[in-house]
């Protein structure tokens, strides 16, 4: 029995291809469905107020217990993911939102609706730490960054998709609708996901390789069609440890642990701090309803933009300085924002603030994070950075609405502002950069980590 199916080198070899692709679309669409969740799960509450089906103190539970299952969900699918796999970890997450989707169209009261939205947030939770994470071990290392962005702008996409389900369903067929189709595309996802491979990284990791061997052969099949494929660097990796979720608080992992939290609250704080809130702000400055989401939707397109510009500038400028320079336009632009009046000015620079925040979105999410941690807990050091970036962005409301009340949108700004100068410092300081590189040639210093006897760095001209 041979001890090692060279996954890495095998892998990391292919060019890009129609299965690339393919797997893309597929993670891509488990992003859209918690981005589609999220943004008609908001205007769905907003209804249920008007009805007098619910109030604001179950309006603010409904959205509390949605973010602890959102947090819970990533922290558990971390653990799954990397004890059990990714592919199990994707089909669990799927059946349960599926299921407590349905059941929330039957929901009989609002305190029900709370808490089957608990477990619809337990599914979901899970897609953003495993779609990166498992994206990131099939792609070659010279597209791993533009590909990983890539995954943002499905994301992006579901919220113009999602309020035009909420602009016809909900007056037409009435909320609970809403609730059936997010359960409709779930257990079709699942189905289409069954064909979804597991990691040959991960199975190497557990010594299960000629589990490895027969998914790589698959691979290189699909690749190849027939064709020639480039050679392989016959490497034998060393035994891959198999450590517990504490190498994530001790050294050398911890730095990587704190920075990639720092990049999910930064993300979160700005967000769920800011960007969301940016309606609300306009009206209490006095301006009307219609002038106020008028301005946030023009801002807000400032979201896909900078995602694209995301897929643009990772692996050309590499992941450090598009975080870094994302970081500093950030703050430049919220500099800014704090001295226009001109109502053109004002949706000018907010455009080019969203669009910069979403620029570390994809940069900064999407790719750096899962790259800053190795195979065998790569789930788990996601999923605490995710849990984090979850905990602040539920954590912030509260804070977000101090700063208004005694320095209005300004200190809101600035607070924004701070939070970007201070991440863009932690990722210059801690000068790690993963462009073009192998993920075994990132391992974090784990004694017994996996290393090869030599190092190779791929382009994607090769």
């Amino acid at each position: 029995m041979q001890s090692t199916a060279y996954a890495a080198s095998r892998l990391d070899r292919l060019p890009l291809s129609g299965f690339h692709w393919r797997l893309l679309c597929v993670i891509g669409f488990g992003l859209f469905l918690e981005f589609f969740d999220l943004y008609t799960g908001g205007a769905i509450v907003g209804v249920l107020l008007k009805q007098g089906w619910s109030t604001l103190q179950l309006n603010a539970l409904f959205g509390t217990l949605t973010f602890a299952g959102l947090t819970v969900g990533a922290m558990m699918a971390g653990i799954i993911g990397d004890r059990y796999g990714r592919r199990l970890a994707y089909q669990i997450n799927l059946v349960v939102f599926g299921i407590a989707s349905f059941a929330a169209a039957v929901a009989p009261d609002m305190y029900w609706l709370s808490a089957i939205r608990f477990m619809m947030g337990l599914g979901i939770g899970a897609e953003a730490v495993i779609s990166y994470g498992m994206l990131g071990e099939f792609v070659p290392p010279g597209f791993r960054g533009r590909m990983l962005a890539f995954l943002s702008v499905f994301g992006n996409s579901a919220v113009f998709v999602g309020s035009l389900v909420n602009l016809w369903v909900i007056p037409h067929l009435g909320w609970r609708y809403v609730f059936v189709i997010a359960g409709i595309l779930a257990i079709t996802l699942w189905i289409v996901r069954r064909s979804i491979p597991e990691s040959p990284r991960w199975l190497e990791t557990k010594g299960r390789i000629d589990e490895a061997e027969v998914v790589l052969q698959r691979i290189e099949r699909s690749v190849a069609r027939g064709g020639e494929l480039p050679s392989y660097a016959h490497e034998v990796p060393a035994p891959t440890p198999q450590v517990s979720i504490g190498v994530l608080f001790t050294p050398p992992i911890l730095v990587r642990t704190l920075v990639g939290s720092a990049i999910l609250v930064c993300i979160g704080f700005s967000i769920y701090g800011l960007i969301n809130w940016l309606p609300t702000f306009f009206i209490q400055q006095g301006f009307d309803i219609v002038k106020s989401l008028t301005w946030t939707t023009v801002i807000t397109l400032g979201g896909p933009v900078g995602s694209l510009l995301g897929v643009a500038v990772s692996d050309r400028v590499g992941r450090r300085p598009a975080i870094i320079a994302s970081c500093v336009v950030t703050a430049v632009c919220g500099l800014i924002y704090q001295q226009v009046d001109s109502a053109f000015a004002l949706m000018g620079v907010g455009f080019l603030l969203v669009c910069s925040i979403y620029v570390l979105v994809a940069v900064g999410q999407g790719a750096y994070v899962p790259e800053l941690f190795s195979t065998s807990y790569r789930l788990r050091g996601t999923g605490v950075c995710m849990t984090a970036g979850r905990l602040a962005s539920a954590g912030c409301q509260f804070f977000i609405l101090w700063l208004f009340t005694k320095g209005g949108v300004l200190m809101v700004v600035g607070s924004v502002v701070a939070a970007q100068l201070l991440l863009a410092f932690a990722v210059w300081a801690i000068r790690i950069e993963t462009r073009g590189k192998r993920l075994e040639d990132l391992d974090s210093g784990v004694p017994g980590a996996p290393t090869t006897e030599r190092s190779h760095s791929y382009s994607s001209g090769q």
